[in-house]
């Protein structure tokens, strides 16, 4: 009889209470006792609803604050000096919030941790800090504790701990040059001294580490660390997803583990390699279920699919999703104003769990009559979409079959461009700008809520927009500030905002993902071919510009980042989706143009995110990611001026990918990495301007002028001074008006003490 099990579930709840006691916490308007309560109740919640629809193993410790990685660095007290902690002390909740956010309810203020992107994945997490002495110690019992209280409730609990090499490779030295490996002999003892606490249980460990490129070396020390770690009486499940293992599989297989995890449905074919690897008392679990998009899966189909490993393997095959569920929004059930017919091809993370259940009951011939009829509506559900007219669109497909190399690129090459902008713009040097968001202020988001209630009409909503734009032209002229932004009032999301006005999108209402602690997205649906039924930001930008002589930026989504930060369509090849996605985006720059707006962004953040995890598997994805970016794009005259955007991601080895964009500037995180970039852009010879981020808008710390001018000389010191912008590292959305009127006031500060530098 095959079993099931579930490696991960979302934390947010469904109707997002963690973001909310989150935030609350923050502000200081509930205290620490609330927000664990919350934190407590929707664990419980997940827990039984999980085990009511019968997983039989229910992960714990997939619960985070914040960041799961942050919770692994708490656990294992690996916490850099700057934040105080005194080792071996506890590591309380408000130093993990200082390490992520720079500032907590109590302690001092120090700099956050680096963030960037999980994989391939548009979630975040805290990028562990390594030194030179660097040592591990039991700083967090969170994991007992959770495991506790799971166990009270009478629910089959799991742990879920990150593994050790995974762990290392994730984190950086900071102070020293050394391989992160030589740490692993100080890691180990800390690692099996967790797992002597859990007792005699299965535990899920969580290698992704092995679906990458890995050297001998690492290869090498799996074997000895998870040597090292076995024999301590719990039964381990290592856990692998976002891919293929290829020629890591004979090292994961020979390893002394109990069972292993594997991404059937981004890889399906090394299921049947494992099962010839692995000993016949092994488990071997199969990741069939989506854990990363929202589309039913063919339950049917799937079942039949498992039935040959079932043969072999028993109660030894066990059914889960590929990956934790953390990446697909709660559930389904909510969503009643969504097309029904999209909706019936949906699942979310609620019912991604029944289908888990569903299969294992298939393939044990357990189905009773109920369970008959759901497998009979999600086979016809299938065949609605795979058959729906919904999803063609031959008018967009005879326009992309119309294409010529002439649609992919500029007129004229960025040298003979830039003298024509700068003739036109006439900026000063170091032009200082941001990347577009203004925060989101309450008013504005009760004025979206009143308007998609009733109790106010498009009239008052365009209006009240109209006032929201004014408002940020003059707070940046004020500023000072020489390349404004309309402030994205309108905009619900930098995606979801597009995806309500492009052809071939849902959205949904309560449709949240977790992209990184408090902060929650809610990807649109692409289920069809894109197209662009009218203009879509031009009324808004005309307006900001009417209101200013000072430039002001078209603002614009990428359609990589429009494809990855959107629950895609999976029924095509993705580069054909991107290049509809470009020509959406190419009608809206050339409106934008014909309207007068002489700079216009198009943000790129999630370029690096959709690369594959192969380098292997590298050059065929940049080509099509690079080339619908430029369709996109190279629709402009040479006077206008292209910028793109991208944060939060290892830029350094895709230089000539970013440079092959041919954006007439790109701004880019910079100033949370310590300046990492740098170096790669002296090397590589970045021949467009860029603005590398002087501060990090994901803080609510101020940074200080000194501290802006000391970057901007760092800078030059990499990039000649003529071609640099100054900016933050990201959208100012999430951030309150205090402190954005005092960080770019410092930033403007800032800028022209250097600009009186470079004029002397």
């Amino acid at each position: 009889m095959a079993k099931n099990h579930n490696l991960g579930f979302p934390r947010i709840g469904a109707r997002r209470e963690l973001k909310m006691a989150l935030e609350a916490y923050w502000a200081g308007q509930s205290g620490q006792d609330e927000l664990l309560k919350v934190g407590s109740e929707l664990r419980k919640k997940h827990w039984q609803l999980q085990a009511d629809m019968g997983i039989e193993l229910v992960p714990v410790g997939d619960f985070a604050f914040y960041d799961q990685v942050l919770n692994t660095s708490c656990m294992l007290g690996a916490v850099p000096p700057r934040f105080g902690h005194r080792s071996p002390d506890p590591v309380d909740l408000d130093t993990m919030f200082r390490m992520a956010r720079g500032r907590a309810p109590s302690g001092a203020d120090a700099a956050a941790c680096e963030m960037t992107k999980w994989f391939d994945t548009n979630y975040h997490y805290l990028v562990p800090e390594f030194d030179a002495d660097q040592q591990f110690h039991l700083g967090s019992t969170m994991l007992q504790d959770e495991l506790a209280e799971a166990e009270a409730l009478g629910i089959a609990a799991k742990p879920v701990l990150l593994g050790p090499l995974s762990y290392l490779w994730l984190g950086k030295n900071r102070s020293h040059q050394g391989d992160k490996l030589e740490l692993l002999e100080r890691l180990l003892p800390v690692y099996r001294q967790i797992l002597d606490q859990l007792g005699e249980r299965w535990v899920q460990i969580d290698e992704p580490v092995l679906c990458l490129d890995l050297s001998d070396q690492w290869r090498e020390a799996f074997a000895h660390a998870y040597q090292s770690l076995s024999g301590a009486g719990v039964r381990t499940l290592l856990a692998t997803y976002f891919g293929a293992l290829r020629e890591n599989m004979e090292t994961a297989a020979a390893l002394p583990i109990d069972g292993l995890h594997l991404d059937g449905v981004r890889a399906p074919e090394q299921l049947v390699h494992a099962d010839a690897l692995l000993r016949p008392d092994q488990v071997l679990s199969a990741g069939v279920i989506n854990g990363r998009n929202v589309w039913r899966s063919d339950c049917a189909s799937i079942i039949e699919r498992l039935r040959p490993l079932q043969e072999t393997r028993g109660d030894r095959l066990w059914v889960a999703p590929s990956c934790s569920l953390l990446h697909t929004p709660v559930d389904l059930d909510q969503e009643d104003t969504m097309d029904p017919q999209v909706r019936e091809w949906l699942a979310f993370a609620v019912q991604k769990v029944r289908e888990i259940s569903l299969i294992t009951q298939g393939l044990n011939g357990a189905l009773d009559a109920e369970g008959e009829a759901e497998l009979d509506a999600n086979s016809r559900a299938v065949e609605t979409r795979r058959s729906s007219p919904l999803t063609h669109r031959e008018a967009v497909r005879s326009r992309m079959a119309g294409l010529s190399e002439a649609d992919y690129s500029r007129r004229s090459p960025y040298s003979e461009r830039a003298p024509v902008q700068r003739a036109r713009l006439d900026l000063p040097l170091f032009p200082t700008t941001t990347i577009g968001s203004f925060p989101q202020t309450e008013d504005i988001r009760r004025t979206r809520a009143q308007l998609r209630t009733g109790e106010i009409d498009q009239a008052e909503y365009e209006a009240r927009m109209r006032a929201a734009i004014e408002h940020h032209i003059s707070e940046q002229i004020e500023l000072d500030l020489d390349v404004l932004v309309h402030g994205e009032a309108e905009r619900n999301d930098m995606v979801e905002y597009f995806g309500e006005l492009l052809g071939g999108y849902a959205v949904s209402r309560f449709g949240w993902v977790q992209s990184y602690g408090s902060r929650c997205v809610k990807p649109p649906i692409l289920y069809g071919d894109v197209y662009r039924p009218e203009p879509m930001t031009v009324q808004w930008i005309q307006h900001a510009q009417s209101l200013s002589e000072r430039p002001v930026k078209g603002m614009l989504t990428g359609p990589i980042t429009m494809l990855c930060w959107s629950f895609v369509r999976d029924d095509q090849p993705l580069h054909e989706t991107a290049g509809q996605l470009a020509l959406a985006i190419r009608d809206e720059v050339r409106d934008l143009e014909a309207a007068g707006i002489g700079i216009i962004q198009v943000d790129e953040p999630a370029l690096r995110e959709g690369l594959p995890l192969r380098r292997s598997d590298w050059s065929v994805y940049l080509d099509w990611a690079v080339r619908s970016f430029r369709l996109s794009v190279c629709v402009a005259e040479d006077a206008t001026q292209i910028h793109s955007h991208m944060c939060y991601s290892e830029f350094n080895d895709i230089m000539q990918s970013i440079a092959d964009m041919d954006a007439d500037v790109i701004t880019i995180e910079n100033s949370r990495s310590d300046m990492e970039l740098l170096a790669s852009l002296t090397d590589f010879e970045y021949p467009n301007d860029i603005g590398p981020g002087v501060y990090d808008i994901h803080s609510p710390l101020v940074p200080e002028r000194e501290h802006i001018v000391e970057l901007l000389d760092q800078i030059c010191r990499h990039l000649p001074a003529e071609r640099v912008w100054v900016n933050p590292d990201c959208g100012l959305k999430t951030r309150a008006w205090p402190e954005v009127r005092s960080a770019l006031g410092n930033m403007v500060e800032a800028t022209k003490i250097v600009r009186r530098r470079h004029a002397e």
